[in-house]
Parts: structure tokens; C-alpha cells; sequence
């Protein structure tokens, strides 16, 4: 964040917006103007369409509220009286929502009986009517605004919307059903933004995410109309920026904020179909927290929170089962009963074991926090009847009473957390039960005699064993160097060529931490992140999985392709382990993280000009390894690898070309989060090439050169024909994507996907 300051000129313009009806187009509500659900007067809409008020479906029956009306589906933006009831419409129950000649706005039924959804305190109304800006109002004779719903606002709030100091917005208890959820968003008296879980002291410790402007003064969260920008603002113009601005058109662009179900303040933006008129699936601006699972109380009590498909998904702690299948977030409860704590605080330790998980974190305040060794913090709460987990990190120990809650993975979290759990039956047994040994009574001295000469010859002959198992041990060794030596030789790597490091199993097991860390997966098997060197350089190890005649292949495969290469686009090789059935090959570790995380995982993607440069660095890449080939991960393979044809480098080309189509739009090659006709990346991009629509292609508008991106989406598409004869080489890639040779119109990639 930074701070910014504003002339007084620029302060008076802002606080224009704060007026609901400048400059805005409306269509008039008059008293006596009725909506029923189930018929066409059932929303008041906005002059442009673009927001309606009335009944909308909740569940079984009907909500009042507003809607932005989108492409694909509605948004609602606000929900009147929230926590009633749905109403169900009959033919016994007949439902009105009406602006009585009174002046009040009343939702009236049989069921409910009457209930006021809004009404003047200042004075008489005249009539209503809902804003292009989403602001529904009621006027006065005067036309003077004397109620609007951006004054109450519920999950949301829209561009040109202010949220005042000592106002709160409150997540919907799921994307159904826009009841009071489970976090809220305080714009605080003292000046702070803060996020928290409801059912809450709304204290630091509770909060999860804050702009950190308390300052005891007094500022109000404003959501910019023209560019989306998030701040705080005060009677002098904006205090400080949020989030970042948007370079979209504020004609055809519409802002909101919402307090998601999951905890997670978002700012999207709305563009409107050109064509339809109608506004298009939102794009995510800005959102914090940056991971879902820092959301405190997305889990619920004894339960944790990790990624699932960048999901947050919620696990029971050891020592506990959820409270409710169908309602996971709802937390668990402890599944065995305690027993009685013994004098002094002691714990009966016969009882309890410690189940120990790393990588672990809670933002709850520890109960007793001390700086010892790791046992001595495992031994501590096991032994303390007020334990029920301890978190430690070197060199601290932090204690913490049942039921945990806040808890989460984090796999950045150098950490191990010890939970108190019921001993199993072995265990228990174990420790409970004793065995009586008879007490050894020496009778004579012949008795000793014979004791002495058998002890003798038990030593004798433990020597002897020891000597003949050091020397079948180092036989083993002298073997096992022989057996990896042939290996480098059938793998056709000369001594001269052989520069990369031979490592151990158990090396490379320690070196991962027990492979804890998986950066990610591929066809045979998975890629762990580790050190070497005493932790100062990072290795990705990848340790291929599959069958072992499978692996045995893709291990002399990728040796052979990689081994050699030296390429600043290529991953380097830095050495391999070959034990037993054992496969794995370490890499240089590519700190700035995958492709993939580049252009899927972030709040903002790469801008165009560095997307093309990746995607030429990749086909340099490919060009450079030439013959070389290794099959790839489902999704990018080539038709014929599902065909009994031939396989040559023109199943590069095609992996290739799926891979630049993602790269042109930011996204996955298979997406079902998206529309049915735009689920296949490949058939909807050809579809935009052929209707002439490839500005569709990007994501939020942004700004790209209209030359290089039909380059782009012409090569990929060559790159993806279904024979693969029609496939460029990767010589002729590089040279159309660099520019130099013209790029042909292609056919359709198959007939197939159309």
C-alpha cells in the first residue's frame, strides 16, 4: 500500500460521487407500484437493464433483493431483511412486495404477515427508483434522496458505493443462500480495515487480514466507479490506496467488492458484451488474503485447513471426527472421552500417545510458550492435562488448550506440531502392562562355571560374526559401485561426458525432507523440492513412480535427452540416484516457480510483450533438443499417442502448441469452471479465429498487439493439427513466432473438437 495526497479540487470532484442520483439514468417507481414473484412484474429494473430490484429465487421460495443481470448468471449485490425466511408463494399465500401510498416499502404475505423493507426517517416519500449505479433510492416531493440501500449495504458494495467508518460488510452463508455467512469486513472507527471471522471477539488475534491504518481517524472505504480502485478515504480526498486500478473502460465496465462465502475480500470487474450488450463472467481484480486458508475460521474447530485444487478444503485434527459430514467447515469433535487428571496437574500418560504432522500453523495465541528442544516440547504435552497440541518451531514451544481452532497447513512452515490422541490397544498395552521375572538363584560353583565358559563363547562368537558381516558389506559396496558404473555405461554416458553428481536414497531422502514438498506431477512420477550443500542450493528431485520396467525407460529416456543438454531454456540436469528399483533425478531448482504458476495461479498474469517472449524461449528450447523426446502428462499429448501410428517430434509440436494457446490466454488447456463452449481451449480459440473474435481470448481487456496475437493463435493452431504431417517443425515455429516468415491460415486442428 502507499499513501497519496489529493489536491482540495480532486477532493471536491470525489465527494460528488457520494450523491446516489448524479448523473445517473433511473426509471420511476410511483406509490401504489406492486412486484409478485412468478410473473413478469416481478423486478423494478434500472434504466439500463444492467441491475433490477424485487424477487429473486432462494431455495424453495423467494428473496427480495438486487441483481446485477449478467451474461450467464445473475449477481446479487443486496438482500432486504437477509436472515428472514424465503417466502413461498401458493395459491393460499399470495405475496406482494408494494410502495404503499404511506410511503413505505412493504413486503407483505400470509405467511409473514407484513414486513417493512424500507422506509423514510426524514420525511414523506413521493416515489422510488432504481439506479444504473445499483443504489436503489426513495424520494421526497423535492426528489431529495431520503433512503437508499448503499446506506445498508450486505456482502457488497458497488462502484461509486462508500462504506462508513463503523460499517461492516458480512459474507453469505453460500453462494445460494445470502443469509448472514460466517466473516465480515469492519471498517473500524479507528481508521482500520479489518477482516474477521464471525462469532468473534474481534480481536488481533481474530483478525486475518487489516490495511494497518489505525491512526484514531476517521476513514471511509470507497470502491472507485471509473477504475476500481479500492481506498480509504476522508474530507480530504483519499487517504490511501487498497488495491490496485484497472486500465478497463468505465463505460462498459462495472466494479464490485464482495466478502466472499470463504472469507476472501474481492474486487471484481464486469465488462459488458459488445454484442449483447450484456455484462460478461467477472474477472478477480484484487483479493486478500492471498491464500484461503489464512481465512481464520474457514475450518472450524479441531479441524484444518489445506489446498485442494487451490481450494480450501477442511480435515479433522487427530483425535477427532467432524461434527458433521455434509458440513465440513463446520469443524469436529474430540472422538474418545478424557480421563481424570492426576494430582498436580499430571497427565495419565498411559492414556495418551503424540501424533506428530509438520508444516502446521495457528494464528490462535499459544496458552504457554517456552524455548526447549523438540522431545522436551513433545514430552511437555504429554504430560500436561491442559496440553491438548504443541507447536514447534526452533526453538520455542508453544502449548495449546482443546478444542484448536485457526488452524491450517502451510507448507512454508518449518514446523511440527504434536497432538494428544488415545494410545491403540498395542501401545496402551504396552505401557499398562508389566512382566514378572522370576529372581536367578545360584545353587553351586559348578552352576557359576558354566555360566562363564557359555558367556565366553557367545562373545567369541559375536566377533566372528561381526568380522564376517564387515565383510560381506563391503563386498556389497564394491558391487553396488560396479553395478552403477554399468548403469552410466548402458546409458551411454562417457566418462567425459558423466559430469552430473551420483547420489544416494537416502541422500536424496533427507535432502527432501521425506519428500515432503511436491512442486508438482507429471506422467511418472512427482517433483519434491530439497537442499543440498547444508541447505545452501535448492535441487528439484524428481522420483519416477511407475512400473519398474516404465520407469526404467523414462529414466534412460530423460538421461539421455537432458543429460547432456546445456541451454539457459532448458532445465539443467544436475545428477541422478540409480538404487535398486529406485529412479530419481535431480535438477536445478527454478525459484521463480512453473509456467503454470505464472499464468494460473496469480492475481495478475504476465504482461503481453513477456508472454511472447516466454512462449519463443520455450520454442528455442525445443528446437535446441532437436530429435529428443520423452512422453509427456495427458492433456498435451498428441492424437497418436492414442493410435497404434508411429510417434516422431511432431508430438513435441503439438504439446507445444497447446501449451501457447495457454500462454496466450492465461488459463488451462481443459477449464470447467468456464462456459460449455469454451471448456476445450483448442475449439473455442479456433471458434474466435473464425468469427473473427480473438479479443475474447484475453483476460480482462488488457492491452496486446493485434498483430503478434493472430501470429500467436495461428501458430498454436498449426502446431495442434490432428495429422501430424501438417505440423510445422519447431525451426519453422521459431522463425514465424520471431517474425520472419509469414504464418498460412490453418484448418481446423480436427475434425473432432468442432
Amino acid at each position: 500500500m502507499y499513501r497519496i495526497t489529493v489536491s482540495f479540487g480532486i477532493a471536491i470532484v470525489l465527494f460528488s460521487l457520494y450523491s446516489p442520483c448524479e448523473g445517473a439514468q433511473q426509471s420511476h417507481i410511483f406509490l401504489g407500484f406492486s412486484l409478485f414473484p412468478e410473473t413478469n412484474s416481478s423486478s423494478w429494473p434500472s434504466a439500463s437493464g444492467q441491475f433490477k430490484f424485487g424477487f429473486y429465487q432462494q431455495g424453495s421460495g423467494f428473496a427480495v433483493g438486487i441483481w446485477l443481470v449478467g451474461l450467464d448468471r445473475n449477481t446479487t449485490v443486496w438482500t432486504a431483511n437477509r436472515d428472514d425466511p424465503p417466502l413461498i408463494p401458493s395459491p393460499n399465500n399470495t405475496v406482494q412486495l408494494q410502495l404503499a401510498t404511506d410511503g413505505r416499502l412493504v413486503l407483505t404475505s400470509k405467511q409473514s404477515h407484513e414486513v417493512v423493507i424500507a422506509s423514510a426517517t426524514n420525511g414523506s416519500v413521493s416515489s422510488a427508483s432504481m439506479l444504473d449505479s445499483g443504489n436503489f433510492v426513495l424520494y421526497n416531493a423535492n426528489h431529495e434522496v431520503v433512503w437508499e440501500s448503499f446506506n445498508h449495504p450486505t456482502d457488497t458494495i458497488l462502484g461509486g458505493q462508500i462504506l462508513r467508518a463503523g460499517g461492516q460488510l458480512v459474507s453469505s452463508l453460500s453462494d445460494a443462500d445470502h443469509s448472514t455467512g460466517r466473516f465480515h469486513l469492519n471498517m473500524q472507527t479507528d481508521g482500520n480495515l479489518v477482516l474477521y471471522p464471525a462469532n468473534s471477539e474481534n480481536s488481533p488475534t481474530d483478525a486475518y487480514y487489516s490495511t494497518d491504518t489505525w491512526r484514531n481517524l476517521k476513514l471511509d472505504l470507497y470502491l472507485n466507479s471509473t477504475d476500481g480502485s479500492l481506498a480509504l478515504i476522508n474530507s480530504s480526498g483519499v487517504y490511501e490506496f487498497i488495491s490496485s486500478q484497472s486500465d478497463d473502460s468505465a463505460i462498459d465496465t462495472i466494479y464490485r467488492a464482495t466478502v466472499s462465502v470463504n472469507g476472501v475480500l474481492r474486487v471484481y470487474s464486469h465488462q459488458m458484451d459488445p454484442d449483447t450488450r450484456k455484462l460478461q463472467t467477472p474477472v478477480i481484480m484484487w483479493y486478500k488474503p492471498d491464500d484461503p486458508c489464512d481465512v481464520n475460521g474457514v475450518c472450524g474447530l479441531n479441524s484444518y485447513c489445506t489446498l485442494s485444487d487451490d481450494q480450501p478444503d477442511c480435515l479433522c485434527l487427530p483425535g477427532s471426527d467432524y461434527a458433521d459430514l455434509n458440513l465440513r467447515t463446520m469443524g469436529c469433535l474430540r472422538n474418545y472421552s478424557e480421563p481424570a487428571c492426576a494430582a498436580g496437574g499430571k497427565e495419565n500418560t498411559s492414556f495418551y500417545e503424540i501424533f506428530t504432522m509438520e508444516n502446521m500453523a495457528w494464528a490462535d495465541t499459544p496458552d504457554f510458550t517456552a524455548t526447549m528442544t523438540m522431545d522436551e516440547c513433545k514430552k511437555s504435552c504429554l504430560e500436561d492435562c491442559n496440553c491438548g497440541a504443541a507447536l514447534f518451531k526452533p526453538y520455542t514451544c508453544k502449548k495449546q488448550k482443546p478444542p484448536l481452532r485457526y488452524v491450517r497447513r502451510d507448507l512454508n512452515e518449518q514446523t511440527a506440531a504434536f497432538f494428544k490422541v488415545t494410545a491403540s490397544s498395542e501401545s496402551t498395552n504396552n505401557v499398562t502392562e508389566t512382566v514378572e521375572i522370576p529372581p536367578t538363584v545360584v545353587r553351586s560353583n559348578s552352576i557359576i562355571l558354566h555360566v562363564l565358559v557359555l558367556t565366553l563363547s557367545l562373545i567369541l562368537f559375536s566377533c566372528a560374526a561381526l568380522a564376517i558381516s564387515g565383510f560381506y558389506i563391503f563386498k556389497i559396496r564394491v558391487l553396488r559401485y560396479k553395478r552403477l558404473s554399468e548403469i552410466d555405461m548402458n546409458l551411454g554416458l562417457a566418462d567425459e561426458e558423466l559430469t552430473m553428481r551420483v547420489f544416494s536414497y537416502n541422500e536424496l531422502k533427507r535432502a527432501t525432507n521425506g519428500f515432503k514438498q511436491e512442486l508438482g506431477k507429471g506422467s511418472f512420477g512427482a517433483v519434491y523440492k530439497g537442499a543440498v550443500n547444508k541447505g545452501r542450493k535448492l535441487i528439484a528431485v524428481k522420483r519416477l513412480e511407475k512400473l519398474v520396467e516404465e520407469g526404467e525407460r523414462e529414466f534412460r529416456a530423460e538421461m539421455q535427452a537432458i543429460g547432456r543438454t546445456h541451454h539457459k531454456n532448458l532445465v539443467r540436469l544436475l545428477g541422478y540416484s540409480a538404487e535398486d528399483s529406485k529412479r530419481l533425478l535431480v535438477y536445478e531448482y527454478m525459484s521463480n516457480g512453473s509456467l503454470a504458476d505464472l499464468l494460473f495461479k496469480r492475481e495478475w498474469h504476465p504482461a503481453w510483450d513477456e508472454r511472447v517472449r516466454i512462449a519463443v524461449d520455450v520454442a528455442r528450447g525445443l528446437l535446441y533438443l532437436h530429435e529428443e523426446w520423452i512422453r509427456g502428462t495427458r492433456g498435451y499429448l498428441a492424437p497418436e499417442w492414442q493410435k497404434n501410428t508411429p510417434i516422431s517430434v511432431k508430438a513435441d509440436i503439438y504439446s507445444f502448441g497447446i501449451v501457447l494457446l495457454e500462454i496466450v490466454c492465461c488459463r488451462r488447456n481443459l477449464d470447467v469452471s468456464v462456459r460449455a463452449d469454451e471448456i476445450v481451449l483448442s475449439t473455442w480459440v479456433y471458434k474466435c479465429f473464425v468469427n473473427r473474435e480473438l479479443h475474447k481470448l484475453i483476460v480482462g481487456g488488457e492491452e496486446v498487439n493485434k498483430k503478434s496475437l493472430e501470429t500467436m493463435v495461428k501458430v498454436g493452431l498449426w502446431c495442434i493439427q490432428d495429422e501430424p504431417a501438417l505440423r510445422p517443425s519447431m525451426k519453422s515455429v521459431v522463425l514465424m513466432l520471431q517474425g520472419v516468415t509469414e504464418v498460412a491460415i490453418p484448418p481446423c486442428p480436427t475434425t473432432m473438437s468442432m
